[in-house]
């Protein structure tokens, strides 16, 4: 009976090169199994297994295979890296790639991509490199492909500036990679236009194939939409952007990492506003599984974004929680520290604020240029302004740009501390003279360090100072006058002797057009040489002593063309101070008869009422033609200032009981 299976063998593997050849990976595996259940220990048979399982996607079930027949798979190294590599046990796959002696033109292509995968664009770029000058087959398309992938992740997420490959972009994932490249570069609209040419080429690639759908195309120019809307996005056009991020988001891609990106950038876009939906794309943002799919750098910005979120929604506790996280999944950024920072301003805790960005400075000593001005700023606002300027003093060559030597002479200046700003100033001095001696910040800082030190009675520092800025620029006069003004100050001699190289009047003036100054004058200011001219001339008759201004004529007001009657001047005076108010006239009601029915005032009476009504009134009135002049003792007397006439008779006071 042994003898008649292992007659069979010689047919099981003339069937298994049939099928092998024909690409049919299960009828393959099952004789491969067959083969091995008569011959255990054959190696071939148990190669032709794993191939097959490998083809088949089973790479967790050949991985185990070779582990648990580690004689019969020793001389499958790249096998095994093969099914680490495609299982994301990258680490594994190196060191099993780095145990292959001699390894084959295969083998490096493996290492590339596992390189590529860990985020070591550097050795990558050079194996890749190495492939493609030593191969020569049917795949240097794809391996271009891959090389300019390689360069636009150097130019994007280590910050290397990459020449232009030159490589060819007749199809779209050249393209495509070389946008990225551009992208990488800031050169947004060069980069949006080479999208666009990209899409349009894939596109094409496709319009021959009557199998594929326009959903399957549209899927396919996901990564490509997602890139534009990018590019836009960093041009200022939002709108446009966020159009394109929810056409992607909307077709539910089958790529998780693109629709994590495309849902983190529209967060981007919302900032603070449309909160709920930034919630939900954030959830989809940072779902399970796409640790593979995205780079350390994309996985990051995303934990930050959350964690701004969670801060611009007052979610404090969980806020602080996603921070620590970050703090401790990536130690290396700073970016942590400034949310938490942040968190705290805006809950009022300024002091656990200032703790945090404390912490921060001193944890990351090359920390970025914000954290610590945010720091300063910080203590200006709770009026620490030597901590302020300690912490600005603490910006290496950054604490030496104008701007801050401008803001650390000033705070010191705020607290009378003059000796500190002059020592802020003369660093920045030594610092410019030996690093960039020849730039116009250094003239500058040297000029207001010579003023600094002659408004404070340091004349003689001046001079050392306007004496290296005359070295530069001999002819320039300014800095001889201030040097000159320096010298005098404590010697006559040498100041003397300076001046002697200023140039005579005759020198200045005789570059200067009189006639040109005056006409420039005079048409500037037209009005002011008119007032001159009024000012200084005499009055007649007189010894020229008086001078006279001339008055100015009333404009008459403007009235509308319709007007019937004619404005009162006086409307805006009170009734009472007007010239024609004649008070109220008592003839009315004074000779009311107030007795018994039928009783009349006498004529006598009458007429002596109105006389006397006339005499008042023309008394009060002015005289046709002149203007009534306001002044305070023509002030209308009110009733409770004017005194009874000494002949009133007075009342009797009545008294109370408790009367005296």
């Amino acid at each position: 009976m042994a003898k008649t299976q292992e007659a069979n063998i010689p047919a099981l593997w003339a069937e298994l090169q049939k099928y092998g050849q024909n690409q049919d990976w299960e009828r393959s595996l099952k004789l491969s199994n067959k083969i091995l259940q008569e011959l255990p220990r054959d190696e071939t048979a148990f190669h032709c297994r794993i191939v097959c399982m490998i083809q088949l996607g089973r790479f967790d079930g050949a991985l185990k295979a070779m582990y648990k027949e580690s004689k019969l798979s020793e001389g499958l190294l790249f096998e095994r890296a093969y099914c680490q590599y495609r299982l994301n046990q990258s680490v594994e796959a190196l060191k099993t790639i780095h145990s292959i002696q001699d390894p084959e033109p295969r083998t490096k292509e493996l290492l590339a991509q596992v390189l590529y995968r860990l985020e070591k664009y550097d050795e990558c770029f050079s194996v890749y490199k190495d492939v493609i000058k030593n191969s020569n087959d049917d795949y240097e398309t794809e391996r271009e492909t891959n090389l300019s992938a390689v360069l636009a992740a150097l130019q994007n997420w280590t910050g290397q500036d990459v020449d232009d490959p030159g490589l060819k972009e007749d199809t779209y994932e050249l393209c495509y990679n070389n946008a990225c490249l551009l992208l990488g570069k800031g050169k947004y609209k060069e980069a949006e236009e080479k999208l666009r040419q990209a899409e349009a080429l894939c596109r094409e690639s496709f319009e021959d194939d009557p199998d594929v759908t326009e959903d399957e195309i549209d899927e396919e120019l996901g990564i490509v939409v997602v890139q534009r809307a990018y590019c836009l996005q960093m041009m200022g056009k939002e709108e446009e952007a966020m159009k394109m991020y929810n056409t992607v988001v909307k077709q539910r891609p089958s790529d998780m990492g693109l629709l994590a990106v495309a849902s983190n950038n529209i967060v981007t876009i919302h900032k603070e506003q449309n909160v709920f939906d930034s919630k939900k794309k954030i959830k989809v943002a940072t779902a399970d599984g796409l640790h593979q799919k995205l780079t350390t750098e994309q996985r990051k910005l995303i934990a930050i974004n959350q964690a701004l979120l969670l801060m611009y929604t007052n979610q404090g506790d969980q806020c602080r929680k996603t921070v620590r996280s970050l703090q401790d999944k990536y130690p290396e950024s700073d970016s942590p520290y400034l949310i938490l920072a942040s968190h705290y301003a805006k809950e009022k805790q300024i002091n656990k604020a200032l703790a945090s960005l404390q912490e921060c400075a001193e944890k990351y000593p090359d920390s970025s240029l914000n954290t610590k001005l945010i720091l300063a700023q910080l203590n200006l606002s709770q009026g620490n302004i030597y901590q302020a300027c300690d912490v600005l003093k603490s910006l290496g060559d950054d604490t030496y740009k104008p701007g801050v030597v401008s803001t650390l002479v000033a705070l010191y200046s705020s607290e009378e501390n003059h000796q500190s700003a002059l020592e802020v100033l003369q660093k920045a001095v030594a610092w410019y003279g030996v690093n960039s001696p020849k730039s116009p910040e250094y003239i500058a800082i040297m000029r207001a360090t010579a003023n600094f030190e002659m408004r404070y009675g340091e004349p003689q520092s001046a001079t050392k100072v306007l004496e290296e800025l005359r070295k530069n620029d001999p002819k320039d006069l300014k800095t001889l006058a201030q040097l000159i003004s320096a010298y005098s100050k404590f010697d006559q001699s040498k100041a003397q002797a300076l001046s002697k190289h200023l140039p005579s009047p005759k020198a200045v003036a005789s570059d200067v057009d009189v006639e040109a100054l005056e006409a420039s004058v005079s048409a500037l200011g037209p009005r002011y040489m008119k007032k001159a001219t009024m000012q200084t001339s005499p009055r007649p008759g007189s010894a020229g002593n008086d001078l006279v201004q001339k008055k100015k004529k009333k404009k008459k007001g403007k009235l509308p063309k319709n007007l019937d009657d004619p404005i009162d001047p006086e409307r805006w005076l009170k009734r009472q101070e007007r010239s024609y108010y004649r008070g109220r006239r008592k003839d009315k009601t004074k000779n009311i008869g107030k007795g018994p029915q039928g009783a009349t005032t006498s004529a006598g009476d009458l007429d002596q009422s109105r006389t006397a009504q006339q005499t008042a009134t023309e008394a009060g009135s002015p005289k046709p033609g002149s203007q009534p002049t306001p002044s305070p003792a023509a002030a209308p007397v009110g009733p409770r200032q004017q005194k009874p006439g000494g002949g009133g008779q007075k009342k009797k006071k009545k008294k109370g009981k408790g009367g005296w």
